[in-house]
């Protein structure tokens, strides 16, 4: 025979019972559609772990840029699908790119990861 068990959770009951609220109010605002929209964008670009490395690859490079010649092999993929991942990154903000001859050259926005401390602050803070 089971016995069902019911447990009452009280530690999210809000201070404010008697209006009938289940949760505390919001204390500062949250994040706007537009927003909310460009972190989901730029999260979508680093939410593969080879866009995090190429990222981090690029930064670390003399000078803050790199040739996609250069990226191939630290992450032992092909030059088309290093690229992929590459303009997914510039579409998002997070990287320019600049052609020279037939070798494109990637570089990190400058202030584009502060931005996105800052976004994640305004949507967190």
């Amino acid at each position: 025979m089971v016995t069902a068990l019911t447990l009452t959770d009280t530690s999210r009951t809000s201070p404010d019972t008697a209006s009938g609220a289940c949760c505390a109010p919001l204390v500062r605002e949250a994040a706007d559609p537009e927003t909310a929209a460009e972190l989901a964008r730029v999260f979508k670009a680093l939410g593969d772990p080879t866009r995090v490395r190429l990222l981090s690859i690029v930064a670390a490079h003399d000078g803050g840029e790199a040739c996609v010649c250069d990226l191939t092999e630290p992450v032992g993929l092909s030059q088309p699908t290093v690229s992929h991942h590459l303009k997914l990154m510039v579409d998002a903000g997070l990287l320019t790119r600049e052609q020279r001859g037939r070798w494109a050259y990637y570089s990190v926005v400058p202030g584009a990861l502060n931005r996105l401390g800052v976004l994640l602050t305004e949507a967190t803070g």
